[in-house]
């Protein structure tokens, strides 16, 4: 059996408050895009991994597929063997929240193929053991969310009429980094209300916190946001804490992007 992880966006990103667990309470908007990875399960005697794509970092026992094997395994003891094989495409280090979709479409795969009869709330409950971004995908919708990230609101958004552009030049941004250099500040106009307005306004009251450091140490990804508005972009932003950035444009609006040729560049159509 195959699955198809996709990514996602974030519409702004507002960093609230630190909590008492060493994590941060978040506003964003996620938006599923659909630049896609594979994991595909096949039944066997023993568990074994496999990848293809772009070389992943660290040992396989880390990567969210094997954890959420394995999270189930201990709940599921019959749960047979399995041979994964995950196919990257997204950009790793992106911001884009590839390996938290691997991991959340590994359980859903996971629960559909072996017939767990596990419930939407139990899968998101699941799925926040491996982290914070994965409990998104097991909805897959628009939503705006909160809290870790965990909490969501799904909100009817259409972008039909537009196509996003991804630009990663592939400079990996440490979380911890990033969470290190902000300053938590309650939003003076919450996301959920901005991201309800035409878009012709996101550009002015739609931002993600991370950029401003990001951009300081980074000023070669402040070049792609500029860019991207060069461009036309009706609103361009930073996805999560770097180092994709977006821009979201008109399906007619031709672009010429000029780029270092290791640069990751996609065109998607919403």
């Amino acid at each position: 059996m195959v699955t198809f992880p996709n990514c996602k966006i974030n519409l702004g990103l507002q960093v609230v408050s630190k909590r008492t667990d060493g994590y941060h309470n978040l506003e964003t908007f996620f938006y599923p895009v659909f630049l896609k990875d594979a994991v595909e399960v096949i039944e066997k005697e023993e568990f074994g991994f496999s990848t293809s794509g772009p070389p992943i970092e660290g040992e396989s026992t880390n990567n969210l597929c094997t954890k959420a094997y394995h999270l189930l395994k201990k709940d599921f003891p019959h749960l047979p063997g399995v041979q994964m094989h995950l196919h990257k495409a997204i950009p790793m280090g992106a911001g884009l929240a590839g390996g938290s979709a691997d991991g959340a479409f590994t359980l859903k795969l996971l629960n559909k193929k072996f017939e767990l009869n596990l419930s939407e709330k139990q899968l998101i409950d699941y799925s926040l053991q491996l982290g914070s971004d994965c409990p998104f995908f097991i909805l897959n919708k628009p939503c705006f969310a909160t809290s870790r990230g965990e909490i969501f609101e799904p909100i009817k958004l259409d972008l039909s009429e537009y196509k996003i552009v991804i630009v990663h030049p592939g400079i990996h941004i440490s979380t911890a980094w990033a969470f290190t250099n902000i300053k938590p500040t309650k939003p003076v106009k919450s996301i959920k209300q901005v991201i309800t307005q035409p878009i012709s306004t996101w550009k002015n009251e739609l931002s993600n916190d991370f950029e401003k450091p990001v951009f300081e140490k980074y000023p070669e990804i402040k070049k792609i946001k500029n860019s991207l508005y060069d461009e036309g972009a009706i609103y361009a932003s930073m996805s999560g804490s770097g180092s994709a950035v977006y821009g979201i444009l008109k399906k007619e609006k031709a672009i010429s992007l000029s780029f270092p040729a290791n640069y990751f560049i996609k065109t998607l159509f919403c």
